[in-house]
């Protein structure tokens, strides 16, 4: 078994396969698409390269379909609970990084109303699919991801009045 260094995608896959049980990397492309994707950017050909790597270093382990494709199933081991837990339980004083075109235009000039009236349209949009998620979801769906959404529709909310700010 090797030693390799876990970086943010491992903890994704591994949150995940907890999360969904045994899972391919196209079904981990779905779940990212529709949960951690609305917040943390990464490439899809990650979520095939990456359950690979954390099988040779036991985090995962990794079987193969008899018939048809014989499709990858990745599933978490008792080490990668293990890594998942201890990465959990720390605190972070890490802060996000904003990475905004429209305020990276607005940054170097750009017509501060012409940008506005996009933007507020589209953190607006944003807002309403947010909160059709919100209410939607499921009673057993952990305080996790409600928690991550919240912050999600709490931040379309302020961009939403930022931008009404600069149209004003």
């Amino acid at each position: 078994m090797q030693e390799i260094r876990l970086t943010p995608t491992s903890y994704i896959v591994l949150g995940l396969l907890e999360f969904a049980g045994e899972s391919t990397p196209y079904a981990l492309k779905q779940l990212v698409a529709g949960s951690v994707g609305y917040f943390w950017t990464l490439q899809h050909a990650q979520l095939y390269t990456e359950p690979e790597r954390l099988a040779a270093a036991g985090y995962v382990s990794e079987t193969r379909e008899e018939g048809g494709r014989r499709r990858r199933l990745y599933t978490i081991t008792d080490r990668g609970r293990a890594a998942l837990e201890a990465w959990r339980s720390e605190t972070t004083t890490e802060l996000a990084e904003l990475r905004e075109p429209a305020l990276l235009k607005l940054f170097f000039g750009a017509d501060p109303k012409r940008l506005a009236a996009a933007q507020v349209e589209a953190n607006r949009a944003r807002l309403v699919e947010y909160e059709a998620i919100r209410d939607s979801m499921p009673d057993d769906v952990p305080p996790g991801p409600r928690q991550a959404l919240e912050m999600g529709i709490r931040f379309e909310r302020a961009a939403i009045e930022f931008w009404e700010d600069l149209a004003g």
